[in-house]
């Protein structure tokens, strides 16, 4: 049954819908699978914004005409995902993991071949290894090349459509040399594969990106959601609903061994906090609403003062829905689920992403401005404790 249409009126009464995709390697179908349901939906994207995988994930989407988006971003999962080995074994019924112990042994194979040989027409391991090459040669900064990456992109995604800006389209990245964390937005640069391949070059396993003299790591090493960029900081502000999709929880259980440490290291690292930094922008919103009130009630001869004028640019009414969608952890995942790119857990997590998000969907309250005195409104409808 496909996800029911998220308004009878219509579209939803906000000047801007937005897709926000955290960064998380191989967990970045679960994205895709939110993508499928919202398309079923009939739900219109205006802006869609990402960070490493998804910053693939949103150059497919925005790279496409709505009726080829879904299956473009099929064709990139199925490419990177297959596995001579492992398909055969799950394609035989008899041979198909099951259970957690299974499912474990399952991962680790698959983890352990993409550390050998890479993810197909993504990313092939350097031969020879980085610490044959001199000092200062590109090869010399990373485990894998990602060449493949731009092939990929640019039979999968049409650039041209990116920037015709029929949909606003921004990835994150960090500049190696400043430290500065830069969004690369097609209301200002000419987007290529290149731009996107910077915002998941993610070290010491990809290597940097060279853009206009600059080069460019991830930029999940400094955030690993575009989340403040769409609601705060990108220019003209806008009622908006923004659907964000995080690849990892903030809460996880006290770790055992050094492997679940491992994970949860990654997750605290790469997660969002976004319950903190949805209290924060709160307040921050209720402060610019009081003081556009404020200043309407100003009298005409202080109108025109410079202090007054400074603080116009951050004061507004404007309201905001932020909904959450987090991927919850499997037990049979651990430390390698974001580089294990077999076929078999990427339709799970495919399967994971349609589920949470015809669920959430289908909750009409998401569609209704905000009535409160914040102006801002926050779901996660899947009770994930963030």
């Amino acid at each position: 049954m496909k996800a029911r249409s998220p308004s009878s009126q219509g579209r939803p009464p906000f000047e801007c819908i937005a897709l926000v995709l955290q960064g998380g390697g191989a967990l970045g179908s679960y994205q895709a699978g939110i993508y499928e349901a919202m398309a079923e939906a009939r739900l219109p994207i205006d802006w869609v914004a990402g960070i490493s995988i998804g910053a693939v994930n949103a150059a497919l989407i925005a790279g496409n005409p709505p009726e080829q988006r879904v299956e473009k971003l099929r064709a990139f999962w199925d490419t990177i995902t297959a596995n001579p080995l492992l398909d055969w074994i799950t394609t035989h019924e008899l041979l198909t993991p099951r259970g957690d112990l299974a499912r474990r042994i399952h991962n680790a194979i698959s983890a352990n071949y993409t550390m050998a040989f890479g993810a197909t027409k993504f990313f092939a391991p350097r031969v020879p290894s980085p610490f044959l090459h001199a000092q200062g040669d590109r090869e010399a900064t990373s485990f894998y090349d990602t060449g493949a990456l731009k092939s990929t992109l640019e039979r999968l995604v049409d650039f041209d459509r990116i920037n015709h800006r029929d949909m606003r389209f921004s990835v994150g990245a960090v500049n190696v040399r400043t430290g500065n964390f830069t969004y690369f937005d097609n209301t200002r640069h000419r987007i290529g594969p290149e731009h996107v391949m910077a915002s998941g070059a993610l070290p010491p396993g990809f290597g940097a990106v060279e853009i206009d003299g600059e080069h460019y790591w991830d930029g999940g090493l400094i955030s690993n959601t575009p989340l403040q960029w769409v609601v705060d900081t990108a220019g003209i502000r806008q009622d908006t609903l923004a659907f964000q999709v995080d690849l990892w929880s903030a809460r996880g259980e006290l770790p055992g061994n050094l492997f679940e440490v491992s994970t949860r290291q990654k997750e605290i690292q790469y997660s969002s906090r976004t319950r903190s930094e949805t209290d924060h922008f709160k307040r921050l919103q209720r402060i610019r609403g009081a003081l556009a009130h404020l200043l309407e009630t100003l009298p005409a001869e202080l109108q025109d003062s410079e202090h007054v004028k400074l603080l116009a640019e951050v004061a507004d009414q404007k309201v905001y829905s932020v909904v959450h969608l987090i991927y919850r952890t499997q037990r049979h995942e651990g430390h390698s689920k974001d580089y294990e790119f077999s076929r078999l857990t990427m339709l799970d997590h495919w399967r994971a992403g349609y589920q949470d998000a015809r669920h959430t969907l289908e909750n009409p309250e998401i569609y209704k401005r905000p009535q409160n005195r914040e102006g801002v409104l926050a779901f996660d409808l899947l009770k994930e404790d963030v």
